[in-house]
C-alpha cells in the first residue's frame, strides 16, 4: 500500500502549478465586474429616478385633479343651495300667483254676473219697436183663439190674423218675414175652414127642447074626439034616426078598439108618469147637449145627441108629424156638429215665439 502512495516530490509539483492559475485569476476577471456592477447601479438609479420622477409628476396631476374636483364639488353644492333657494322662491311665487289667479277669478265671474244682468237690464229696458209688435201680436193672436173657441165662430180670429199682417206689412222688417210667411198661411187655412154656425145649434136645441112637450107616445090612443073627427063626413041631407044610431055606434067601437103592430114591447108599456119623466129625461140629454156644445165638449154632446135619437125613434110615435119634425131637426144638429172644430194657428205662434226669442 505504501508503494501506490504518490511522492511528496512529485506531489508538491503538481499542486504548485495548479495553485499558479487560481491566484492568477482574480487579476484577469476584476476590472471586468467592476465596471458591470458599476453599470447596473447606474441603471437601476436611473430607473429609480424615473420612477421618483413619474410618481411625483403622477401625484402632482392627482393633485391637481383632487382639488379640481373639490372645486367643482364645492361649485355644485353652491349651485345646488342656489337652485333650492330659487325653487323655493319660485314655489313661493307660483303659490302667490295662484293666490292672486283664484282672486281674479273670482272677481271676473262677479264682473261676468254684473255685466249679465246689466245687459238683461238695458235689454229689458230698450226693447225696440219690433220686440214690442212681436209681443203685442202673440197676445192678440191667442186672445182671438180663445175668443173663437168660446163664441164657436172664427170670425175674431180671422180678424185677428188679417190685422197682423197688416201690421207686420207696416213693420218692414226682414226678420219678420217668416211670421207674414205663417199668418198668410193660416189666413188661408181659416178661411178655407167649415165651420159650423154655434148660435144657430144653440137655437135649434132650444127649438127641440120646446117640442119634446109636443111629441106623441108611441102607446097614446087616439081619443074620441079625434076618432069622430077621422070618420067620414055625413051627407048634407038629415039623415034617420037609425042611421044615426049607427054612426054613434061605429064611433063608438072604433074608439074602443084599435089595431096596430108593436115594433117596441117596452114603449107600449109606458104608463102616463113614466111618459112625463121620459119627456124630462129626453129634454136633460138635449140640455146636456146644449151646454156641451157650449163648453166645447163635442163629444160629449155628440154622444148626448145620440142618445136622444134612440129615445126619440124607441118611445114616440114615428109616423106623427111633431115627432117627424124633430127628428129632422135633430139630424140636422147632429150633421153640423162634426164640423164644431176650430183650426188652430199654431204656425203663427210658433213663428211669432222663435222671433222673439231671436231678438
Amino acid at each position: 500500500m505504501n508503494a501506490t502512495e504518490p511522492p511528496a516530490d512529485a506531489a508538491s509539483p503538481l499542486a504548485g502549478s495548479v495553485a499558479e492559475p487560481s491566484d492568477s485569476i482574480p487579476s484577469l476577471t476584476g476590472a471586468p465586474g467592476h465596471a458591470v456592477s458599476r453599470t447596473l447601479v447606474i441603471v437601476v438609479a436611473v430607473v429609480a429616478a424615473l420612477a421618483l420622477l413619474l410618481s411625483v409628476l403622477l401625484w402632482q396631476k392627482l393633485s391637481a385633479i383632487q382639488g379640481q374636483l373639490a372645486r367643482q364639488s364645492a361649485d355644485s353644492g353652491a349651485r345646488a343651495v342656489e337652485a333650492s333657494g330659487m325653487a323655493k322662491q319660485a314655489l313661493d311665487l307660483a303659490r302667490e300667483t295662484a293666490a292672486r289667479q283664484a282672486v281674479a277669478d273670482e272677481r271676473l265671474s262677479e264682473v261676468t254676473l254684473q255685466r249679465t244682468q246689466l245687459e238683461d237690464l238695458m235689454q229689458s229696458l230698450s226693447r225696440t219697436r219690433d220686440d214690442n209688435l212681436v209681443v203685442d201680436l202673440d197676445s192678440a193672436v191667442r186672445l182671438a183663439q180663445q175668443q173663437a173657441q168660446l163664441t164657436g165662430s172664427v170670425a175674431p180670429l180671422l180678424a185677428a190674423l188679417k190685422t197682423a199682417d197688416q201690421r207686420v206689412t207696416r213693420a218692414a222688417q226682414p226678420r219678420l218675414a217668416p211670421v207674414q210667411r205663417a199668418i198668410e198661411h193660416d189666413i188661408d187655412r181659416v178661411t178655407a175652414a167649415r165651420v159650423a154656425d154655434t148660435p144657430g145649434l144653440l137655437d135649434k136645441l132650444d127649438e127641440l127642447v120646446r117640442l119634446v112637450d109636443e111629441l106623441p107616445v108611441l102607446n097614446a090612443a087616439m081619443s074620441p074626439a079625434a076618432a069622430r073627427g077621422a070618420a067620414p063626413k055625413t051627407p048634407a041631407a038629415t039623415p034617420a034616426w037609425w042611421q044615426r044610431a049607427l054612426e054613434v055606434l061605429h064611433i063608438e067601437a072604433r074608439s074602443l078598439l084599435r089595431v096596430s103592430r108593436i115594433e117596441q114591447p117596452e114603449a107600449m108599456l109606458l104608463s102616463p108618469e113614466q111618459s112625463f119623466f121620459l119627456r124630462e129625461n129626453l129634454k136633460l140629454k138635449l140640455l146636456n147637449a146644449r151646454l156641451g156644445l157650449l163648453a166645447r165638449q163635442i163629444d160629449s154632446a155628440r154622444s148626448d145627441l145620440a142618445a136622444a135619437s134612440l129615445a126619440l125613434n124607441k118611445y114616440f110615435d114615428p109616423a106623427a108629424r111633431k115627432t117627424q119634425v124633430v127628428a129632422g131637426l135633430l139630424q140636422q144638429v147632429q150633421g153640423q156638429m162634426k164640423t164644431v172644430e176650430l183650426p188652430r194657428v199654431d204656425d203663427t205662434l210658433a213663428a211669432l215665439a222663435t222671433a222673439a226669442a231671436g231678438r
